[in-house]
């Protein structure tokens, strides 16, 4: 029975990593880092920005899995998380909105003439799928 509980941790362990590394290099890969740091001009300060990413993701997890309250709190603590979140959620949709430049290269490449709005339609109907069934069925645990 120990030997199950150790085995099961270890695979949600890795699982869990494996997630994580994939989503902070997806964030990497459409520039969503690189663009910050070029745009505040603090190139510089590198090792600082990858040390809060870390313990951003550590403590985001941590926080999820263990329901660890704030031991400071207040109006003033859910303002700055809030304008955080919205600050990198403004970044992220930028720059998924310079990743859809290379729809047309797609487009070219797989010489699709007609129907480029068909295949946007088809991703974002998957995406719906996806999250009803996700959470219609109970998965998020909420």
């Amino acid at each position: 029975m120990f030997l199950r509980q150790v085995l099961l941790c270890f695979v949600g362990l890795s699982a869990g990593s494996v997630i994580a590394a994939g989503i902070f290099a997806f964030l990497a890969i459409i520039g969503v880092f690189p663009r910050l740091i070029g745009n505040t001009h603090t190139t510089g300060h590198i090792i600082l920005y990858e040390t809060l990413m870390i313990v951003g993701g550590i403590w985001g997890n941590v926080m999820d899995l263990y329901h660890v309250k704030m031991p400071i709190g207040g109006p003033f603590v859910l303002a700055v998380y809030g304008v955080s979140i919205g600050v990198f959620v403004g970044c992220l949709v930028m720059s998924l909105a310079e990743t859809l430049k290379a729809l047309p290269v797609l487009n070219r490449r797989i010489r699709l003439s007609v129907g480029i709005q068909y295949v946007v339609l088809a991703i974002a109907a998957g995406k719906l799928l996806g999250a009803l069934l996700y959470f219609m069925k109970g998965f998020g645990g909420l």
